[in-house]
């Protein structure tokens, strides 16, 4: 199987394809850069990507992951990364990329994947990583929200034996949407910039994981000059 960077550095044994691992993150912590670190690592071990743009264009996620040493005009070519384009629809526009949803709607979204995302097969070599869920919840109420992930997202990535990386911003959503997501999840994983020591240091731990042994202590992240991120040793 494809390696998952940073976490399966803190795991005893690799993660079970089809798992659902939510990360939490401070909007100062090095997120964006780690969720692209994490699906560079996964297609140089060959696995694919399904990587969601919602806080950034598709143009911006090729530029880091082009920074990452992925040739993703290669790749795209060949279906091995598949860049969904959430961000357009933020502003208003109609997308020109091939992967992409114009509505941020729920009922949209909704039956666009009951038609589509969940009649797919088994896909347990791609890797699929919302970069902020946290977007949805702009256009919509909390409850709908939670209904399409609990009816639509988290079962189509199950019945697909998909891993997914998903992320939420701290402090945004109420307290309930959070417990819920957190209860639907295999693996909890928090992001934070740590403002108590000068330098600020960001940090990285894995706060639970339901089926493999962890190390859960915080540690700290070294940001490369190519914006890769590792674990300080």
């Amino acid at each position: 199987m494809p390696r998952l960077p940073l976490i399966e550095d803190l795991t005893i044994e690799s993660i079970q394809a089809g798992s659902l691992l939510l990360v939490e993150f401070s909007g100062a912590s090095q997120w964006y850069n780690t969720a692209l670190t994490i699906a560079a690592g996964w297609l140089k071990t060959g696995g694919k990507i399904s990587y969601n743009a919602m806080a950034q264009s598709p143009d911006e996620v090729r530029t880091g992951l082009r920074r990452l040493g992925i040739d993703c005009e290669e790749a795209e070519k060949r279906d091995r990364l598949r860049i969904w384009d959430w961000y357009t629809a933020t502003l208003g526009k109609k997308s020109n990329e091939r992967y992409a949803y114009d509505s941020l709607k729920v009922a949209d979204i909704s039956v666009r994947m009951l038609k589509d995302d969940m009649r797919q097969p088994p896909q347990p070599e791609w890797l699929r990583i919302i970069e902020n869920t946290s977007t949805w919840y702009r256009f919509n109420e909390e409850k709908a929200v939670m209904e399409l992930e609990l009816t639509r997202f988290l079962p189509s990535f199950r019945l697909r034996n998909s891993t997914a990386v998903r992320a939420i911003m701290k402090d945004v959503q109420s307290n309930w949407v959070v417990q819920q997501l957190e209860g639907a999840h295999d693996g909890i994983i928090d992001l934070k910039l740590d403002d108590a020591s000068d330098p600020a240091q960001n940090m990285f731990r894995i706060r639970t994981m339901r089926n493999v042994g962890f190390d859960g202590r915080w540690h700290r992240l070294k940001i490369g000059e190519n914006f890769e991120v590792t674990l300080e040793r």
